[in-house]
């Protein structure tokens, strides 16, 4: 499947497109107008020249239809939100981000609604004679605080948010007719599943009967299907439970989210590389071997890595970690720059992490800002994620290979990714090393005896990384250099470095 050889960049389109909190209200015709004339998502038009250029393969849309406040509370899943635009305008973004060769996976919105949705409107106002009182878990022999005259489920209490009733068969209908609408009339390519975790799995089912179909249909550029994938939010507990053969492709690995930030500021490698062994190595016992997680080091709701990290130094070894490790990569809009951002408390906690941003130039990664603090723009920092992300994208053993830890300290980790010899191509073998201390480290494995082609090196303190050569001077690296090596590497402080076995 496509969406497993490329990078995703997930986009909170009501923040970074500078909309109002608050959507005019439904009886409120000219304020819904007066948002609708500004046709805010054609500014993701905009963005398309240097997310090609940054390596992105497709943008992950955080809600896009017509809500009350942050997307999450629906009004109605055939409907762009006003604050947006149109349809039309969304279908145009669509097609314009096609051309630029960027896919759009949308986020869905399927267990729950707003208070505002069409059918609960409907209940709200003919109670027991709405035909649509079945498509949520009612009853009126009690009540809420909203004083509707009936209780309903919420969403893990919450009742500004009306569960679905995924049992209902009109239900599964509506929300099914309304993923074949994104895909023929809005041109997406793909769902993210919010709440994933709180489906009904029957549900899930035959929603990838119908994903399995929509990805056999003739791609937007006239190729062949290369499918249509289902990405879960999932949270904790076995993810081979919803991501397998008959529901999900894939989901959010917040495991490896918490374990690479906690790794760097605990100054103990080895929770990540627990983690990762754990998942994808070789043993027998290993959970996730063969699946592609999306790996993340942060979303639109936890806190910026660039604000997370107690040593802000750490941030380039950690994106290092995080482009080599197994999954499929994701960034959140501006932490390529070291955006900053704290998640709050209350109602309006994830604001802060939703910032309205600006299209970067065309040419903006030929004409970087120095280093990365404030994250206002594309940066230094910014050319090193992308130079991450093509040396990913490029190489077999990131994208699909397994996983072996080599060397774990407490502030170095060196692993392995290997890909076997088959039909799509030949065998590839990279070596990822970290390094989190203030000072060189020199690690030692027979796994480092042979020849190398440098595929990425990178410290904060100077352009290219430092090893020693045969002489005991310092050598710079760049990307295309050989190295002939006995069993030992030094890497500089706060370094990365990829190297791929030449055999």
């Amino acid at each position: 499947m496509w969406v497993f050889d490329t990078t995703l960049y997930q986009i909170y389109p009501l923040g970074m497109l500078g909309c109002p909190f608050d959507a005019p209200d439904l009886a409120d015709s000219a304020g819904m107008e007066g948002q609708i004339e500004r046709h805010r998502i054609r500014q993701l038009i905009d963005w398309a020249p240097y997310l090609g250029k940054l390596g992105i393969g497709a943008i992950l849309l955080n809600p896009v239809f017509s809500s009350d406040t942050h997307g999450y509370n629906t009004r109605d899943l055939r409907r762009v939100d006003c604050r947006l635009g149109t349809n039309e305008d969304f279908a145009d973004t669509v097609a314009a981000l096609h051309a630029s060769g960027v896919r759009v996976i949308l986020d869905a919105v399927f267990n729950h609604v707003g208070r505002n949705f069409w059918a609960f409107r409907d209940v709200r106002e003919r109670k027991w004679d709405s035909p649509y009182k079945d498509w949520f878990n009612i009853s009126f022999d009690g009540d809420t605080h909203f004083g509707d005259g009936f209780w309903y489920e919420g969403w893990e209490g919450n009742q500004d948010l009306v569960k679905l009733n995924l049992r209902n068969p009109a239900v599964i209908d509506y929300l099914l007719d309304a993923v074949s609408m994104w895909k023929h009339e809005l041109g997406v390519d793909g769902l993210r599943l919010d709440v994933a975790y709180s489906l009904d799995r029957d549900f899930v089912k035959r929603l990838h009967g119908l994903a399995c179909e929509l990805g056999a249909e003739t791609r937007f550029d006239g190729g062949p299907g290369d499918g249509f994938p289902l990405i879960g939010e999932v949270l904790h507990g076995d993810y081979n439970l919803i991501v397998n053969d008959e529901m999900l492709d894939s989901c959010t690995n917040y495991e490896c989210y918490k374990g690479l930030y906690s790794s760097f500021n605990s100054m103990n490698m080895f929770e990540i590389a627990h983690s990762l062994h754990r998942q994808y190595g070789g043993d027998p016992w290993c959970i996730y071997q063969g699946k592609h997680l999306v790996s993340f080091a942060d979303n639109h709701d936890v806190s910026r890595l660039a604000s997370i990290l107690t040593e802000k130094r750490h941030l380039r070894p950690a994106y290092g970690v995080l482009f080599g490790m197994p999954g499929i990569a994701c960034l959140y809009y501006g932490s390529e720059w070291g955006q900053l951002g704290e998640k709050g408390t209350g109602y309006l906690a994830d604001v802060a992490l939703r910032p309205a941003l600006d299209a970067p130039a065309a040419d903006a990664l030929e004409h970087l800002a120095p280093g990365w603090d404030g994250g206002n723009a594309p940066n230094e920092l910014t050319g090193y994620i992308c130079a991450l992300n093509h040396v990913r994208r490029a190489s077999r053993a990131l994208c699909h290979g397994g996983y072996r830890n080599v060397v774990i300290t407490n502030k170095q980790l060196l692993f392995e990714r290997d890909a076997c010899a088959g039909a799509a191509g030949a065998a590839e073998r990279v070596l990822v090393a970290v390094n989190a201390d203030d000072a060189p480290f020199t690690f030692g494995d027979g796994s480092l005896a042979g020849r190398f082609e440098v595929l990425l090196a990178s410290a904060p303190a100077y352009d290219n990384a430092c090893i020693e050569d045969g002489a005991g001077e310092p050598a710079r690296l760049v990307a295309g250099d050989v190295l002939e090596l006995d069993g030992s590497l030094e890497i500089p402080p706060f370094g990365t470095l990829y190297l791929k076995q030449l055999f």
